[in-house]
């Protein structure tokens, strides 16, 4: 039986090469019939600008990661109390997210359009790197009072970034 899948396995990787192969002959003979301009056939904006702005939307998110970074290990009194509520937090537990971790974790936080999703998204992203699986009262204060702080401060370095940049 367990042949039986294996040789399953493999004539879906013969079918898929041998799809692959049929789209990579057809482009070839449509290159060879009509020259460069085959590519129209292939590419819906060839005229448009998308070469001279391919990367610009992963230069702008790598420079949103790079300000989170540098946020988070300023000395700003909202990325202090972010270290030290993870750093306690981690400690008690036995458990360690690195400021990258958070970053990378915030960044794809911000993308979320919606301000109410984007706090909970928030809070629930200090809350499981503070391992909070038990909540008290004062704690899920103190957890909101936090990612309140973090999302305005963030909010307003991603403001004088856009100002700075234009």
């Amino acid at each position: 039986m367990a042949n039986q899948q294996e040789t399953n396995s493999y004539d879906n990787q013969v079918d898929e090469f041998t799809q692959a192969l049929a789209t990579a002959r057809k482009m070839q003979q449509d290159w060879l019939n009509y020259g460069l301009n085959f590519i129209h056939l292939y590419v819906e904006d060839v005229d448009g600008d998308w070469l001279e702005t391919w990367g610009n939307e992963e230069v702008l998110n790598s420079s949103l990661l790079d300000t989170i970074k540098e946020f988070l290990v300023s000395n700003d009194d909202v990325a202090v109390r972010i270290r030290q509520y993870l750093g306690e937090q981690s400690s008690a537990a036995g458990v360690s997210l690195t400021l990258f971790d958070l970053a990378l974790n915030l960044e794809e936080c911000w993308r979320i359009p919606e301000v109410h999703s984007r706090l909970s998204a928030v809070k629930n992203l200090l809350a499981v790197a503070g391992n909070k699986s038990d909540f008290d009262i004062d704690d899920d204060v103190e957890l909101w009072h936090l990612t309140n702080s973090l999302s305005a401060k963030l909010a307003e370095i991603m403001q004088q970034r856009l100002e700075a940049r234009d």
